[in-house]
């Protein structure tokens, strides 16, 4: 087995996020102030308040099952949380903190869900699978639901191993090809009478940045002719509350921008079967020129004159080193859509869009 050398993420990230997904209040993080700062900095962003129980040396010797227990009656009395993910770390579960414990002893008002992972505790989807089993148990999800989620987890670590990051010893990050050469080809097809499909596989909130290159290739249709095809994963009906909301969202903003759907592949986070439909429905259609936006890898049976867009700087490594070399990168992505209700501009959008108005292909 090959070691994997590049950062990835780890199980504590993906426990905050899915408690996100499940619209927790609160995130109480048992561990020390710094662990996980990014993630907590950009989950707040999205309205999540994250807090830490700061564990010191002495916690690490003495324990901090009492320190858990003020702080979440602190954080009942001030805030009175409808629902509270406590959240363990590497130096909480090493030492055997009894997180389940904990929360029976504060006793406060609100649902808490104590997810007891760490950062050794395997691949990062580990932690999701973690926090949907607790929130299963709490009756917060269904067990339909928190399987049904489990096989999509389960399998997008498959693919990662067999085609993503974890594929690979190490990747160098890169930053992608020129936008502007891409976006040229994009408005050549059209003008000169063919087909260009847009695929969205998406993951979760990232769709927001991701789908502007429909709305994109749309406004370049409409300029200049050809036609364009839309297929994405987009079904509102699918997934926990905000990611089924990311959905009605962003078709919201399509359909303004009138872009309609020939085809939808499942929801938001289905994007490893939605992958496969998604290359389904591509066979069966007379394309030209094919992008895929989002997590292209999940999408079987690529071309390598396929544009394939992500906010990946090691994935896009990837694809370049196999010979996608149309591989164009959204790097601020997972950033920018944090706080987002809406479709956002994106750089490769904008540059199909001035090739259009300023005549640049």
């Amino acid at each position: 087995m090959n070691d994997v050398l590049h950062p990835r993420p780890n199980p504590i990230i993906a426990a905050m996020y899915t408690l996100r997904d499940l619209e927790a209040d609160i995130i109480l993080m048992h561990g020390p102030a710094g662990c996980g700062f990014m993630a907590a900095r950009r989950l707040e962003q999205a309205g999540i308040r994250v807090m830490t129980t700061g564990m010191k040396e002495s916690d690490l010797i003495f324990g901090a099952e009492e320190k858990l227990v003020r702080i979440l009656k602190r954080i009942d009395q001030r805030f009175a949380p409808r629902l509270v993910g406590v959240v363990g770390t590497c130096a909480s579960m090493i030492i055997g903190e009894n997180l389940e414990g904990a929360v029976k002893k504060a006793g406060i008002r609100a649902t808490v869900l104590p997810v007891d992972v760490h950062g050794c505790s395997g691949p990062n989807t580990s932690g999701a699978i973690r926090t949907l089993e607790v929130a299963a148990e709490h009756g917060i999800v269904t067990p339909e639901e928190r399987d049904r989620q489990k096989e999509m987890l389960t399998r997008a670590t498959l693919l990662e191993q067999e085609r993503g990051l974890t594929s690979k010893t190490y990747l160098e990050p890169h930053l992608g090809a020129t936008k502007l050469e891409a976006a040229q080809k994009v408005v050549r097809t059209l003008r000169s009478g063919k087909t260009v499909a847009v695929v969205l596989n998406a993951k979760k909130e990232t769709a927001y940045g991701f789908a502007d290159t429909m709305r994109a290739v749309g406004y370049a249709q409409s300029r200049v002719g050809g036609r364009a095809v839309f297929i994405g994963n987009l079904d509102p009906q699918v997934g926990l509350p905000r990611i089924r909301r990311y959905s009605a969202d962003i078709l919201r903003d399509l359909e303004a921008a009138g872009v309609e759907l020939d085809m939808v592949t499942g929801g938001l986070d289905e994007y490893p079967v939605s992958g496969e439909r998604a290359a389904e429905a591509l066979s069966s259609l007379d394309i030209d020129l094919r992008i895929i936006a989002g997590l292209p890898h999940m999408v079987p049976g690529l071309k390598k004159e396929d544009i394939l867009v992500t906010d990946q700087p090691r994935q896009l490594r990837n694809y370049i080193e196999q010979g996608f070399t149309m591989s164009v990168g959204e790097i601020t992505t997972h950033a920018d859509v944090m706080a987002a209700h809406a479709v956002l501009m994106s750089e490769f959008g904008e540059t199909i869009r001035q090739v259009v108005d300023g005549g640049l292909a």
